[in-house]
């Protein structure tokens, strides 16, 4: 079990990307750079500050992941989203498609062009399944 959101869980979700078939081919058209997926500080649940992930996604392929902690808006990421600790809960666990959620402000595109990212429905819910897939231990 990998701690949500941590190294750990960040490595392994890569390498669920780089074994899904149906995520590379849906992601071919890709083109748009990183994507980073903040979540934001909640003391409460131990998470004392911001952290999150950013994927340098790139035509199906998941180049690079990387954690971020203290950081919500990395440079090197074309798109941010942000969202609580309960939101990336629900959508790592399938309650919250997450371009439903950035239409209903259930998450925040923070940087990027919403319109880019509504036409990848089908690639973001292929990373929504791979990150289902990931064996998580969350604070709550």
């Amino acid at each position: 079990m990998h701690r949500f959101p941590s190294v750990e869980w960040t490595n392994a979700l890569r390498i669920a990307l780089n074994h899904d078939r149906a995520y590379r081919e849906a992601g071919k058209a890709w083109t748009f750079g990183a994507i980073a997926l903040i979540v934001q500080s909640e003391p409460h649940r131990g998470l004392d500050r911001d952290a999150g992930i950013v994927l340098d996604v790139h035509r199906g392929q998941c180049r690079s992941a990387r954690f971020i902690e203290d950081e919500s808006d990395p440079d090197d990421a074309a798109f941010v989203i942000v969202g609580s600790y309960a939101r990336w809960r629900d959508v790592i666990e399938g309650r919250l498609d997450p371009i439903k959620g950035l239409m209903e402000g259930k998450l925040k595109l923070a940087r990027g062009h919403l319109p880019t990212i509504i036409r990848f429905v089908e690639p973001s819910r292929l990373i929504v399944a791979s990150a289902s897939k990931v064996p998580t231990r969350f604070a709550d």
